[in-house]
């Protein structure tokens, strides 16, 4: 069985990055810029998990979830095709199709004795706990720090430019902040 190493803990960090993430887009409003921000780096981490999980092999032998990789690379590839041509349904169908595969391996990869992630579950619990906790935290600050920049600079909560009347002014059309 697979020991600890670089390789393994980014693959798990990504996953648990594309766990965290996947229903918070799946369940806010569409075509914002937050959603599309997010769903790159959605995109990236599911890349990740797919190609790092053909370098994770248990005795030399590829298993059933390493074609469960192959084909959620297709899906996401053909969602994030779809998003770009606006086919908004055939988009969010491969986008929540490749997270509920993605939810069902971490099930396998957590339920299965034997394999690195129930171990560490078993050795140092707290570590898995920290872990887990660290990935939420930094997904809720990458959000948090999207919506605040969409409010401060400028945009509305859709990522929309706010009409130039919504934006402060002095009387005299010069910025707060002073003349230039």
């Amino acid at each position: 069985m697979e020991h600890w190493n670089v390789l393994l803990v980014s693959h798990v960090v990504a996953a648990l990055f594309v766990l965290v993430i996947g229903p918070a887009q799946i369940l806010r409003r569409r075509r914002d810029r937050i959603h599309r921000t997010m769903g790159y780096l959605w995109i990236a981490a599911m890349y990740y998990v797919c190609l790092s999980s053909f370098w994770i092999v248990s005795g030399g032998h590829f298993s059933w979830l390493h074609g469960l990789s192959a084909f959620t690379l297709v899906t996401v590839t053909l969602g994030l095709v779809s998003a770009i041509r606006r086919n908004i349904p055939a988009h969010r169908g491969n986008m929540v199709g490749s997270y509920i595969g993605t939810a069902i391996a971490f099930g396998f990869a957590v339920a299965v004795p034997g394999r690195a992630i129930p171990r560490l579950l078993a050795a140092d619990p707290g570590t898995a706990v920290f872990v887990a906790a660290l990935v939420a935290g930094s997904v809720a600050a990458v959000y948090l720090s999207l919506f605040r920049g969409a409010l401060s600079g400028g945009l509305n909560a859709n990522g929309r430019r706010r009409p130039l009347a919504a934006v402060d002014r002095s009387p005299a059309g010069h910025s707060p902040a002073g003349r230039a």
